[in-house]
């Protein structure tokens, strides 16, 4: 499978897992609303990120002669990244800012690694080699990640407001 061939089937399958998270985080349409907003803003920063990325040589696209990454990513990217918003936040709201941070470090490791033994390998990506490549892709998660869980609390209101919060 062509990664032209992979980004649809992947669509098709980032939809029902995000409904199902934002189900299962018992997310109010503003919560899901504010994450989505997290989620667009993630897809148009990372256009910078990925022609940033591509022109000093830490990783480009195959298939693609533009110095970001293929479109149909982009959609995939805001599904994601309204997902992983609604995730910390409900991690948020339970375990609070310890939560977050443990949400965040296995986030890193667990994206960072499926980037280089997963889509580096599928020659969907091509990483420049060495270790900044490594601490640059996992700064990217992390920073992306807190980005739309700040719009979404922009949009929304903090973690600790809504109704379900745990109460001290």
């Amino acid at each position: 499978m062509t990664s032209q061939q992979v980004l649809p089937v992947a669509l098709c399958l980032y939809g029902p897992l995000l409904a199902a998270t934002a189900f299962f985080t018992r997310a109010t349409w503003r919560r899901f609303l504010g994450a989505l907003a997290g989620g667009v803003t993630v897809a148009v920063v990372g256009v910078g990120v990925e022609i940033l990325a591509h022109t000093f040589g830490i990783w480009r696209y195959p298939s693609t002669d533009q110095p970001y990454g293929p479109l149909l990513m982009y959609p995939l990217g805001v599904m994601v990244f309204t997902l992983l918003a609604l995730l910390g936040w409900r991690t948020m709201r339970r375990f609070g800012w310890r939560g977050e941070i443990v949400f965040l470090t296995s986030l890193v490791v667990i994206a960072t690694l499926r980037d280089f033994l997963t889509a580096g390998k599928v020659g969907f990506i091509v990483f420049a080699p060495g270790p900044l490549t490594v601490l640059v892709d996992a700064a990217c998660w992390i920073a992306m990640t807190a980005l739309a869980q700040v719009m979404m609390r922009v949009v929304a209101g903090p973690a600790d407001s809504d109704r379900l919060a745990r109460q001290r």
